[in-house]
């Protein structure tokens, strides 16, 4: 049976036992070096615009989490947002994508979007992750503007799509 909750900080090691993997195979994620726990607690835990990181488990399992947090208002480059806009990001344990699990992280990450008054959520996913455009659209976000030749931190350049939810 599938469990939920919150992040909690002694989730760290195996939050990054989850995104570590992903990151290494390298086709599904815009992150390109991977997470110790200091860096997972402070981006996915502690981060001052979290709102929620859902975790979903099998018994004592992590089998993949969501992050929801406010857009940054600092951030005036390609991938700005309105300050009531929050952003979300999902990473399911490598070999289990396709079983159900982001439906199960969805409903507890929408539901705390309504609870903080997000007006909309964006999901800027790169054009080559197609397991993560399909997810997306089938919860119900759309197309709404793409970023051509984003520059990662290691240099890599990708396109990105930008999928919104408006939050009724």
């Amino acid at each position: 049976m599938i469990t939920t909750r919150q992040a909690r900080a002694g989730d760290a090691q195996a939050m990054c036992d989850v995104l570590n993997p992903i990151i290494r195979e390298g086709s599904t994620t815009a992150h390109r070096s991977e997470f110790d726990v200091k860096r997972m607690r402070a981006t996915h835990i502690d981060a001052p615009r979290l709102i929620r990181t859902t975790l979903a488990f099998d018994g004592h399992d992590l089998l993949g989490f969501q992050l929801l947090e406010w857009a940054d208002p600092d951030n005036d480059g390609p991938e700005a947002l309105p300050d009531d806009w929050a952003v979300i990001a999902s990473f399911v344990r490598s070999g289990l994508q396709g079983r159900g699990l982001g439906q199960v992280l969805w409903r507890d990450t929408l539901l705390a979007a309504k609870r903080a008054n997000v007006r909309a959520i964006d999901a800027s996913i790169r054009t080559d992750n197609e397991p993560g455009l399909a997810y997306y659209a089938k919860l119900g976000f759309r197309d709404y503007s793409s970023i051509i030749g984003m520059v990662l931190s290691d240099g890599t350049v990708v396109d990105k799509t930008r999928k919104r939810f408006d939050i009724a």
